[in-house]
């Protein structure tokens, strides 16, 4: 007779699928070669799109250029920059200032980073 509270369940990496071998491709390529679209980036350059806010979600023009680094990962002379709009520009810049990455706001339009 069976016996529902003996029977074990089977380990959570049993129920998992293996990937066959292979070199690894991209799903997004597979799916635009399947498909008959070019592999290659076809978006416009950088330089033509709009510069928008980095503050998740927000999609307003950027006002502000945010430089930072992390002295941990980057050399003293490097600069990351993210892009903010007047409503976000102290937000987004207490983040930073609180890690100790903060090093520079200016206007958007001088940013070294993004007009080079």
């Amino acid at each position: 007779m069976y016996d529902g509270a003996n029977r074990r369940a089977a380990p959570p990496v049993a129920a998992r699928r293996s990937l066959p071998p292979g070199p690894a491709v991209p799903r997004r390529r597979i799916a635009a070669v399947s498909e008959g679209f070019p592999a290659a980036d076809t978006s416009p350059p950088a330089d033509s799109q709009p510069r928008i806010c980095s503050a998740r979600g927000c999609r307003a023009p950027a006002a502000w250029a945010l430089r930072w680094n992390n002295p941990r990962l980057h050399t003293p002379e490097r600069r990351k920059t993210w892009l903010a709009c007047v409503e976000h520009r102290q937000s987004l810049g207490d983040f930073l200032g609180a890690r100790g990455f903060l090093r520079e706001v200016a206007p958007a339009g001088g940013s070294p980073t993004l007009d080079t």
